[in-house]
């Protein structure tokens, strides 16, 4: 069994990884910084969760602070999880220097660590966001992603040609993983399913951005866990210094991969989930299109399928119910 780093433990994505690699007997540390982007007290109680198990250890440290990873420099971490970063794509417009600190720098020094521990594989969240304008559907990993258009997905950019440049120069394995719209239970409160549940609970309106035009390759964390655990022992590793690549393909020790369901499900229908399983209306203020937001996400998820069985398998109407039904247990909800 393997010793791994998990960054941004608390996080959403980092608690259902860490919980997944414990439940497979590995050791897993995590770390945090604890940050109040969002409610504090759902990260505590995920770490609650995961402190119980004793393979679990925990230390509250900002990837951005050079001094706080440098204390990690003594581990013996075979793989490195890099979840931990400052999401939401609106967030990123008002607030640029925190993402830079912390998708940017905070990368760095992952990377750093990475070099001196000469770790067996980095895997790093991308985003979805990279593909920017690209209008041709669905997103594919070939792609061009040279036009992002919010900083959050242009950071996101700069961690692949960073994991890039370090896989070259000092020969470390990186995978990073393109994902598209996570939700589940113990999901973000900044995401649209978080967002929506609780206005529909308080009786609130939602706004719904590009008039209710929206669609996203909205992707169960579980089939996102899967993904991640199927690649996680599976370095890249070039042999064949290919001359003729693709722009996901390298002669370094380097990939990028998407992992969504591979379904473009439109904002409405996704709406109507929530709407049914209440049995009530959501009040609705229909709004243009966002500054930074694209219209449409649908991933090509070819290569993980067809290189490491990737088989996303929970529906939106599930995966909906799956969130309402700890929604309404975590919160205490009266229906």
């Amino acid at each position: 069994m393997n010793n791994i780093l998990i960054t941004g433990a608390a996080g959403f994505i980092g608690f259902h990884l860490s919980k997944a690699l414990l439940e497979l007997g590995h050791k897993v540390c995590g770390i945090d910084n604890l940050n109040d982007y969002y409610d504090i007290n759902l990260k505590k109680d995920r770490l609650i969760l995961l402190q119980k198990n004793p393979n679990f250890s925990f230390n509250e440290i900002d990837i951005s602070n050079d001094f706080d990873v440098s204390k990690l420099k003594n581990s013996q971490f075979e793989i490195v999880v890099n979840l931990a970063a400052q999401a939401g794509v609106q967030y990123s417009i008002s607030n640029p220097h925190v993402y830079i600190d912390s998708n940017v720098r905070g990368f760095l020094n992952v990377l750093e660590l990475c070099k001196e521990i000469e770790v067996q594989h980095l895997i790093y969240a991308s985003s979805s966001s990279v593909y920017g304008l690209n209008e041709k559907l669905p997103f594919s990993e070939n792609d061009n992603v040279d036009h992002p258009i919010s900083l959050y997905a242009a950071t996101k950019k700069s961690n692949e040609l960073m994991a890039h440049t370090y896989s070259y120069l000092f020969k470390i394995p990186t995978t990073g993983l393109r994902f598209f719209t996570v939700y589940g239970p113990w999901g973000r409160p900044d995401m649209a399913l978080f967002k929506f549940t609780k206005a529909l609970v308080e009786n609130k309106k939602i706004s719904i951005n590009n008039f209710g035009n929206h669609a996203r390759d909205f992707t169960y964390i579980s089939d996102i866990i899967n993904g991640i655990l199927s690649v996680i022992n599976k370095p890249f590793v070039n042999k064949d210094k290919r001359s003729e690549l693709t722009p996901s393909e390298s002669i370094a020790d380097w990939r990028v991969l998407n992992i969504g369901r591979g379904e473009k499900i439109e904002l409405m229908d996704f709406v109507g989930c929530i709407e049914q399983y209440f049995n009530k209306e959501i009040k609705k203020e229909f709004l243009p299109l966002q500054a930074g937001d694209v219209p449409f996400t649908f991933s090509n998820t070819y290569k993980l399928r067809n290189e490491f069985s990737y088989n996303p398998s929970v529906s939106v109407q599930e995966g909906v119910k799956n969130f309402l039904d700890w929604y309404v247990e975590y919160y205490k909800v009266q229906i």
